[in-house]
């Protein structure tokens, strides 16, 4: 091999190299050697064995419990397995590992720590994946086996007084921290028990986190707070991890506080700030079969509890037909989301949501409800580099015929990719809507100006390629005007330097 062959296969071993680093650094937490991991579980066993033999466990708080197994497993170290060759650093991995194994999650604890995860997907006990900024990375973190993994979705899951076992193989749960939870085993998971983590950043839930992340324009967001306080109706539309929740969060914060909220939920999952508000989750059927409470039984109940706002956190079913007859009969200012590709595909979702309630109404008066109860739609997506935009805001004005008529007031208009980076703006289309009569009647005032077609859209940061991007291509014609207005200035300038001569 030549000298020049060298240094390339070096160079490719480097790019390489960093690479797979780039995509491994998501743990520190490296596979652990036999040794380890037989050490850790004689300590594990001969600890379950001093916790069943202490009758008053259960009366220590967690941070006691966590103190004694501290010391107990430092005494057996330096006692029954004194030989163990241990440094400091090993010596207090395992203790924390253990610590995990009793009292957290396990192997997936470190996980939960990193804030800048956002998904923990768990495909048997040998394959995590995480994703960070949108992007999916496997770690090396593994479980010991399938049996490990179950009983540590056990424990999730009991938390919150749910159960999973090979009777009901399927769960939704939540952990202490909001994150969602969704766990699958065998024999319906046919490679092993498979869980999945959503969780929500901290700072998720405020607006002013969606404007540095250039999902949505200040313009927008002003209009949409003013259409929550105004009263407005909003169904926020959208995939898998679009940010649906996220926006619903954020709106839900301009909800006066002298209001009384009902939310619900199958899973909950809402981080409402307000001080006035009533938090119900459906109940799945117990062991016999019986004993469910729908999403529909609580849309029920809760109009009998005075509500001034109800906030479904997803309309899955048959709930929808209660809902938007809620939003008919005076409960203005709901809110809810639903999974869809587009505003449009969203009031077909509608449609079909209120048959499941098994009343046999004609297709006219369905879409008759809808179009006078819903007053905007919200689309948000998540875009080809993982970032999560509001790419339409859409207002229905009623019926045309047997259609519904629906106009945008606001979208997301892309330009390209750049550096693996979407390109793009946020745009008006130049349609004034007729939700700005309500706002106004509420005493709020918003500039006309934000719907104009030439408007300029501002975001909160100006640190990211897209907004950069929009100073260069969001008017055309509005940079051809400034351009002959600038040549125009030097033609006269030229005159005038030839009058002095």
């Amino acid at each position: 091999m030549s000298l020049k062959d060298r240094l390339n296969s070096t160079q490719n071993n480097q790019n390489q190299t960093a690479k797979k680093s780039d995509n491994n650094a998501i743990s520190n937490i490296e596979p652990l050697s036999e040794e380890f991991s037989s050490l850790k579980e004689k300590l594990h066993s001969l600890l379950i064995e001093k916790v069943n033999s202490t009758p008053s466990w259960s009366t220590y708080s967690d941070n006691e419990q966590k103190d004694l197994i501290r010391q107990f497993i430092e005494g057996q170290l330096n006692t029954n397995f004194r030989s163990v060759p241990l440094n400091k650093t090993e010596r207090d991995k395992l203790i924390k590992e253990i610590i995990q194994e009793a009292k957290g999650f396990g192997p997936l604890d470190p996980l939960l720590e990193d804030p800048t995860i956002s998904d923990i997907l768990v495909n048997g006990a040998k394959n995590i994946y995480v994703e960070k900024n949108g992007k999916l990375y496997k770690t090396s973190i593994v479980f010991k086996d399938n049996n490990h993994l179950k009983n540590i979705i056990e424990r999730i899951v009991s938390k919150i007084g749910r159960r999973i076992d090979e009777k009901s193989p399927m769960v939704d749960a939540r952990l202490a921290d909001g994150s969602r939870v969704n766990a699958i085993i065998p024999p319906l998971a046919l490679d092993g028990p498979s869980l999945s983590i959503r969780r929500f950043k901290a700072d998720a839930g405020t607006m002013e986190s969606l404007l540095k992340w250039g999902s949505i324009s200040k313009e927008m967001a002003e209009v949409l707070e003013a259409a929550v306080a105004a009263r407005c109706n909003i169904v926020i539309s959208g995939g898998t991890g679009a940010g649906k929740t996220t926006l619903l969060n954020s709106l839900s914060a301009k909800i006066p506080p002298g209001e009384r909220i009902i939310t619900i939920e199958d899973s909950a999952e809402l981080s409402l700030q307000q001080e006035h508000i009533v938090r119900l989750e459906t109940r799945p059927a117990n062991i016999e079969g019986e004993g469910a409470i729908t999403a529909r039984d609580l849309v029920i109940n809760t109009l009998r509890m005075r509500p001034d706002r109800i906030i479904i956190g997803e309309c899955r079913g048959a709930e929808t037909l209660d809902m938007l007859q809620a939003m008919n009969t005076g409960h203005d200012g709901s809110l809810t989301t639903l999974h869809a590709n587009s505003p449009r595909d969203a009031l077909s979702r509608l449609e079909t949501m209120v048959m499941y309630s098994g009343i046999d109404l004609p297709e006219r008066n369905i879409k008759n409800q809808i179009a006078s109860a819903i007053n905007i739609i919200i689309q948000v997506s998540r875009l080809q580099d993982g970032s999560r935009k509001v790419t339409k805001v859409s207002e229905i004005v009623g019926m045309e015929e047997n259609t519904i008529s629906m106009q945008d007031i606001f979208k997301w208009e892309q330009t390209g990719m750049g550096n693996k980076v979407v390109m793009g703006m946020h745009v008006s289309t130049g349609v004034r809507p007729k939700f700005i009569e309500k706002i106004r009647t509420r005493g709020m005032e918003i500039n006309n100006q934000y719907f104009d077609k030439n408007h300029r859209h501002t975001y909160l940061t100006r640190n990211t390629q897209a907004n950069t991007l929009q100073n260069e291509e969001i008017n055309p014609r509005l940079r051809a005007a400034e351009a002959q207005q600038k040549k125009m200035t030097h033609a006269d300038l030229d005159i005038l330097k030839r009058l002095k001569r």
